[in-house]
């Protein structure tokens, strides 16, 4: 099949799990002879990917009339006919016109406020076309970005036949919808994380409305687990029949090179991975690690990755007198991922709201036991990883203690994980999403 796909992040250029999902999807759909098109906000340096057609959409000459209705949004109001109205109606002075920009002076803070100046658009040589900019980041211009996403969407969809369309999660949902209206082709949602995993009840109402309104509108929904399933019944109240449950796997690389790190003759590495947000669980894990260390006084404690509670974690690792126990990495990718799952000898997913969770494959690809948090997809498949309520702090801490005073509870874990391994495989994926592509096509 001829499968149009619509993703805010791809391999070198990722932020999080999304990335890795999508790069695996994608070279499991095209190893069964699926041809793919991947579109991307903005792509910069070399991709290094030759199983999928990687397209920009910051570099997609866009007719001048696409251009109009994105700087004036109103006139979409007027088109009930099209699914994009009821969301430019919704959205269309607020967001769109959204004066956040990169390298923003007062003066010119000033022109975009009082309308003299409009969405950055980028000459390409001809009169009746232009480049809307967009430059694909997690910042407060977010939704205005995946607004422009979407105008572009209709461009790509119009310039070659595709069989389906693919759109990951919200930030593509506008250009999945865009893409449909302009081919024909039937849309497939693949919802990764929801905006209640993310902010629990605190969820911010334009991005919850926007997630449902592509759910109700999409030909099919993709769900990365039971777990995010059910959410998306209860909470959105989209038909079950509608959604198909596909769990994700791990890409088998080169995992396994050895590291070595200089610590104290015993000392044990207990990692968490990950954003460093409320949906993460990173305060269970810190308090899980001060019970811990009253027992075992020579763990050690990495928290890798970054996030808004980076601040609030290292002041309360500080605060309960930690400092020499803990060691924040920041944001960490490519193989220095690789090199810290093996310099581990635990790896805690503790999150609160975890639709699926990747990187317990990741350490498990290393030989390396994990303990997962229960409100997480992939608990729902992995029979050898230890299994917590993230707010069950004493439970958590004991299971560490465990695996790390006896090794033989360690070494039958990695064993079961690797028999979990055998069957946790991307080409299962994509052949279930390829069954999901038949459906929705015939």
């Amino acid at each position: 099949m001829r499968i149009l796909m619509f993703g805010w992040e791809f391999p070198p250029h990722m932020s999080g799990g999304l990335g890795t999902a999508c790069f695996g999807i994608t070279k499991a759909l095209a190893a069964m002879g699926h041809d793919v098109t991947f579109v991307l906000p903005r792509i910069t340096g070399e991709h290094g990917s030759s199983h999928v057609a990687l397209v920009s959409a910051s570099d997609v000459p866009v007719p001048r009339s696409y251009l109009e209705a994105v700087n004036h949004p109103e006139q979409w109001a007027d088109q009930p006919g099209t699914s994009l109205s009821y969301l430019f109606h919704k959205f269309h002075v607020r967001l769109i016109n959204s004066p956040l920009q990169p390298y923003l002076t007062k003066s010119r803070y000033q022109a975009l406020l009082s309308g003299e100046e409009t969405i950055p658009v980028l000459p390409s040589g001809g009169e009746e076309h232009g480049l809307l900019f967009i430059p694909g980041d997690y910042g407060p211009d977010l939704i205005a970005e995946v607004m422009r996403y979407g105008s572009v969407a209709g461009v790509i969809a119009g310039s070659q036949p595709f069989d389906v369309i693919h759109a990951h999660d919200w930030m593509a949902i506008f250009a999945g919808l865009r893409a449909r209206e302009a081919s024909g082709a039937p849309l497939v949602l693949h919802v990764h994380a929801l905006e209640f995993d993310r902010s629990g009840e605190n969820v911010n109402q334009d991005v919850y409305d926007i997630e449902r309104h592509g759910m109700e509108a999409a030909d099919h929904i993709i769900a990365v687990s039971h777990y995010t399933k059910n959410l998306i019944v209860e909470r959105y109240g989209i038909n079950p029949d509608k959604i198909t449950v596909v769990h994700n796997a791990v890409y088998r690389g080169e995992a396994g090179q050895t590291y070595h790190i200089n610590r104290k003759e015993n000392a044990k590495l207990v990692l968490f991975l990950g954003r460093i947000t409320f949906q993460k669980g990173p305060d269970y894990f810190v308090e899980a690690a001060a019970k811990v260390i009253r027992a075992l006084p020579e763990v050690k404690f990495v928290m890798a990755g970054a996030g808004d509670m980076m601040t609030r974690m290292i002041e309360r690792v500080a605060e309960l007198r930690l400092g020499r126990h803990f060691h924040f990495t920041g944001f960490l990718k490519g193989r220095d991922i690789e090199k810290i799952f093996t310099m581990s000898d635990l790896y805690v997913m503790p999150s609160v709201s975890e639709p699926f969770g990747i990187s317990p494959l990741e350490a498990m690809l290393c030989d390396v036991p994990v303990i997962i948090s229960r409100q997480s997809g992939v608990a729902e498949i992995l029979k050898g990883a230890l299994k917590v309520d993230f707010w069950d702090v004493n439970e958590m801490a004991n299971k560490i203690i465990a695996v790390l005073k006896y090794p033989v509870l360690a070494a039958e874990i990695v064993a079961r994980s690797r028999e979990d391994l055998r069957t946790i495989r991307w080409e299962n994926a994509a052949a279930r999403i390829t069954d999901v592509y038949q459906r929705v096509v015939h």
